[in-house]
């Protein structure tokens, strides 16, 4: 018999090349591999799941456990993403376990990428725990330079994730002169992105040739700094003074702090493009002006400051609409930016004189309604309507009498609208939001304000204790706290009748767009004011009635009730304060709104 033949249930032998033959072969390889795949399944539960278990938790003896029964297990997969057991850990963030691990494991064990090509350096990057990395790149200091997934470094990575000090500490390990020109400048964007000005101020010292070039998407530093409005700040160094507050105002400090620091930083990305020679500087501005004109949408003053100061020629720029950076403050409601037009003497005048392709002049800009997060910065839709005005008949003192009635062009570009034309065009909506809202607040306080009224004017012919018979005088007419009741409550029935009289004319006000301007907001805050008056009366008419009626040994009862009348108050305080201040702030402050005190520019 030869070696290939197979006998049959039946005792028959088969040839080799028969089909029972193969299906005999085929069930025997079947169960050898449902045996292998039983032991490896065991195996996998033995070792890996016990590991992640143990990384997870950092549990170090029950993993070492495990390490030392299956030396090897060091650099097993377990998870479906390839993740080995220093990943988990890396990413549990459980240095004393990473630790551990490291010293049992070669080079390469810490140089193993999972599914997605991250390396469990990458994996610390992203979770910022800066000794987990510094034990890594002891037993291994080329990790900083393996990429990960998408060809992205861990300092890259941790850049992303706006970790400050592990980005501080890879880039202090990574051989930066090694990474490509793009990597460089996309890790310097980045850090501007993430707000780690300081990181970025060290890289662009270390190689100040990254100031002019384009990252991944086109888009140069300065651009990206363009979009930080809160970030710079004043250009002068901390005092030592400000330097103490760290001790006791750490987030104050450090906001101040990054402010110089981003400051600095357009300092020197500014001053490095301008060292370039006329062809390419020019070249330059003009291909990546939006830097310009991204600052003058976000109110990034302090940047333009900087960039105006060393080159006034910046002014005149305009964007592919034909719109100056003044032109997009007025749009964009940036009272901070607009206001450096007040600073350049008759040049403000030639500037207010141009138009856009639409033939738009600056009082349109200002009759178009603000973008929503402008406008939600103020509180109420009425008082919305009055900052709108504001801008409005401030712009309308710069430009030439003419403007105003000048029309700007439609999508035919034929003749549309004048400026106070399309004013009340957008914003009638708002108007009308307005009005609700004025009306709405008028009614409920003038609500209250009546039954007060009612109240202490009953109070006024009933006194406390009643009138003498033969004299018909009040019984407690000596008594100083009937003095007080009656001054009280005069003071609440001549305030809280003021308060229905002025709640009462903004119910029946015209409500022309005028009249948000200093008419309605006023009445309503006098009309607040007496109401609040006349609360704090009626408490202090109350109170003087408990002590004039109470008679009992205990004297702290009247005393503890007094303090809980003061509650009604101290609430009504608390609740409409806010309302209050925001229509004082938009009424009488907003004649600083415009023309500031001070030069910034030359």
């Amino acid at each position: 018999m030869s070696d290939g033949n197979v006998m049959d249930q039946q005792g028959i032998f088969l040839s080799p090349s028969s089909p029972q033959t193969e299906v005999y072969w085929d069930a025997i390889d079947d169960a050898e591999n449902e045996a292998i795949e039983k032991t490896r399944r065991f195996h996998f539960l033995d070792t890996s799941v016990r590991l992640y278990k143990a990384a997870l938790k950092g549990d170090w003896p029950a993993a070492k456990e495990v390490i030392d029964k299956y030396p090897d297990a060091v650099t097993y997969s377990i998870t479906r993403r390839k993740d080995k057991v220093l990943h988990i850990a890396a990413a549990a963030e459980h240095t004393g376990f990473v630790k551990e691990l490291v010293k049992r494991m070669d080079q390469d064990g810490l140089a193993l990428p999972n599914l997605h090509g991250n390396t469990a350096i990458c994996f610390a990057a992203a979770s910022g725990i800066v000794p987990i990395a510094e034990e890594m790149v002891k037993k291994n200091i080329e990790l900083p330079m393996i990429r990960g997934s998408k060809r992205m470094t861990p300092l890259y990575m941790a850049v992303l994730q706006g970790r400050r000090n592990m980005v501080a500490y890879l880039y202090s390990v990574t051989a930066f002169i090694r990474l490509t020109p793009l990597e460089r400048i996309d890790i310097l964007v980045a850090c501007i992105s993430s707000d780690l000005y300081e990181i970025a101020l060290k890289i662009l010292k270390d190689y100040p040739e990254l100031s002019t070039m384009k990252d991944t998407y086109g888009k140069i530093a300065l651009q990206e700094l363009a979009k930080k409005p809160y970030a710079i700040g004043s250009k002068s160094q901390l005092s030592v003074w400000e330097r103490c507050l760290n001790s006791w105002f750490r987030g104050i400090y450090n906001k101040v702090l990054m402010g110089t620091i981003a400051h600095q930083l357009v300092d020197l990305l500014w001053k490095n493009v301008l060292l370039l020679p006329e062809k390419d500087f020019v070249k330059l501005v003009r291909g990546h002006s939006s830097f310009l004109f991204d600052a003058a949408r976000s109110g990034n003053v302090e940047f333009l400051i900087v960039l105006i100061r060393s080159y006034p020629d910046l002014i005149w720029r305009v964007d592919e609409k034909n719109r100056s950076i003044f032109h997009l403050a007025i749009k964009y409601r940036q009272e901070s930016v607009f206001n450096l037009i007040y600073e350049l003497g008759s040049i403000k005048g030639i500037i207010a004189l141009c138009t856009d392709q639409d033939n738009n002049n600056m009082l349109h800009l200002a009759a178009e309604i603000a973008p929503p997060d402008r406008l939600n910065t103020i509180s109420g839709a009425a008082l919305q309507v009055q900052r709108e005005l504001l801008w409005f008949k401030e712009i309308e003192k710069i430009v030439q009498h003419s403007y105003t009635e000048m029309m700007n062009l439609d999508e035919n570009k034929k003749p549309a609208d004048t400026p106070w034309e399309l004013f009340t065009q957008t914003h009638e909506n708002l108007q009308k939001e307005g009005e609700k809202w004025m009306k709405d607040t008028a009614n409920y306080s003038m609500l209250v304000a009546t039954l007060i009224a009612t109240v202490v004017f009953t109070a006024a012919f009933t006194v406390p204790g009643g009138n003498r018979q033969d004299l018909g005088i009040p019984i407690f007419l000596r008594n100083n706290w009937f003095m007080a009741f009656f001054i009280s409550d005069a003071i609440t029935l001549l305030s809280s009748s003021t308060a229905i009289l002025i709640f009462l004319s903004i119910l029946t006000s015209r409500y022309a767009e005028e009249d948000f301007l200093q008419s309605l907001p006023a009445r309503l805050l006098f009309g607040l004011t007496a109401l609040f008056i006349s609360i704090a009366g009626m408490v202090v008419t109350f109170s003087a009635t408990c002590f004039l009626v109470y008679d009992s040994e205990i004297e702290s009862i009247p005393i503890v009730i007094i303090s809980l009348a003061g509650i009604p108050v101290t609430l009504f305080f608390i609740l409409h304060f806010r309302l209050w201040a925001d229509i004082f702030r938009s009424t009488y402050g907003s004649r600083f709104l415009f023309r500031p005190h001070e030069r910034r520019l030359f």
